[in-house]
């Protein structure tokens, strides 16, 4: 049996949206098999100054991730898409074992199989402190903000 995740390539905006929702959804239960499941098997990933291949060191990096980053609560906003490729921005909000909050920034790259699973996903990101009051993110995404674009000019300051 064949493994395939739909939407398939090439992408249109509905697709796309879909595909980023998908992901967004998938991440948000901080479950590593699950999550390493939309990505081929030989899948190459950069994440921040981590560089891994394959689903089984997706699933250790995401293990260790969610073990460091707890409460973690995620939002993605698709930025631009293209035949097999999807950008995307994102925000998620965690805190350390000391209780100190983050909300970390971020730009995904990922490219997709004709079998819609990603087979390259390239990630950067920065955090920044908050204070648990300047939390935005509660958890997974409510079904009414499904399709929002949480993007604001104050997210990001130009100078």
């Amino acid at each position: 049996m064949t493994e395939s995740r739909p939407p398939f390539p090439p992408f249109d905006l509905d697709s796309a949206l879909a595909k980023v929702q998908a992901a967004e959804d998938a991440w948000n239960t901080r479950d590593p098999h699950r999550v390493s499941l939309s990505y081929t098997s030989d899948s190459v990933w950069r994440n921040r100054d981590t560089f891994v291949t394959g689903r089984e060191a997706i699933v250790e990096l995401l293990t260790a991730k969610w073990e460091r980053e707890q409460d973690y609560a995620l939002r993605k906003s698709l930025w631009a898409f293209g035949e097999n490729r999807i950008a995307v921005r994102f925000q998620y909000e965690w805190h350390d074992q000391a209780g100190q909050w983050f909300r970390s920034y971020g730009n995904e790259l990922w490219e997709f199989a004709a079998s819609g699973l990603m087979r390259r996903r390239e990630a950067s990101i920065n955090d920044t402190t908050i204070t648990e009051t300047d939390r935005r993110w509660f958890g997974p995404r409510p079904e009414h903000e499904r399709g929002v674009n949480f993007w604001s000019d104050e997210d990001i300051p130009l100078q």
